[in-house]
């Protein structure tokens, strides 16, 4: 499990570094990177965990879906709609820091790490861990836009890398301690994941293009990246 946190915080972390390397507003591979997310993550939704976060019959699963779905485009007010790469640059003659953006943004990721303590493992990482990149790379340009020094713009990518773990840590903490059993309420938890992952994912693939159209290249991501999805899914048939 380790392993997987590791991996988690590094897609972030390194897709956030990536700012350093890249100048300029047009960023196509990385426009065809977050498609391919998208994609992947709404499949790896519809496939794996929505099917998981309703076993067990618990009813008012769907109850909380609709939950994380308001509750992103809560976050959203404040973030940005950073979660899903998207780049909104103000320019400011003074430092500024993104408050708003950064305390949601960490938000968003905590949530999504706790059901890894329930054992939802190995798709729902690779499902953050890929639309974290964007969103780390779009972090870091704010930071920088709003004239963070590189040093802080570095501890705040890290900081941002590292939510999803503690969102583990904190679960299992709790799942396993005198605080209380957490592990009746993770379909539910599950149920709050799910609805954030099918609004960003939903999203991205909308605005995928101009006009709301795909051109050949994002279509070939969007198409792999749903294809991966299947191949892991009947992999495990």
């Amino acid at each position: 499990m380790y392993w997987y946190l590791l991996l988690l915080f590094l897609c972030a972390f390194l897709g956030g570094l990536s700012v350093f390397l890249f100048k300029g507003g047009n960023h196509k591979q990385l426009k065809l990177v977050l498609s391919f997310s998208g994609a992947y993550l709404f499949g790896i939704t519809v496939l794996h965990l929505i099917p998981d976060a309703y076993h067990g019959n618990d009813h008012l699963v769907g109850v909380f879906i609709l939950v994380g779905f308001i509750f992103q485009i809560v976050l959203e007010q404040f973030s940005e709609g950073i979660e899903h790469g998207h780049l909104h640059i103000h320019d400011h003659d003074k430092p500024i820091f993104p408050l708003g953006i950064m305390v949601s943004l960490c938000l968003h990721g905590f949530l999504e790490g706790m059901p890894l303590a329930g054992g939802y493992q190995q798709q729902l990482v690779f499902g953050i861990g890929l639309h974290h990149i964007p969103a780390a790379f779009a972090l870091g340009t704010i930071l920088l836009a709003n004239h963070q020094t590189k040093a802080r713009t570095i501890f705040f990518i890290a900081l941002f890398a590292s939510m999803a773990p503690a969102g583990y840590f904190f679960s299992d903490a709790i799942s396993s301690g005198g605080i209380g059993n957490l592990q009746q309420y993770f379909n539910r938890i599950m149920g709050v994941v799910v609805g954030i992952f099918l609004h960003i994912s939903t999203t991205i693939l909308f605005e995928a293009g101009p006009d709301h159209k795909f051109n050949r290249r994002k279509l070939i991501a969007v198409l792999l990246g749903v294809g991966i999805s299947l191949i892991g899914f009947v992999s495990e048939l």
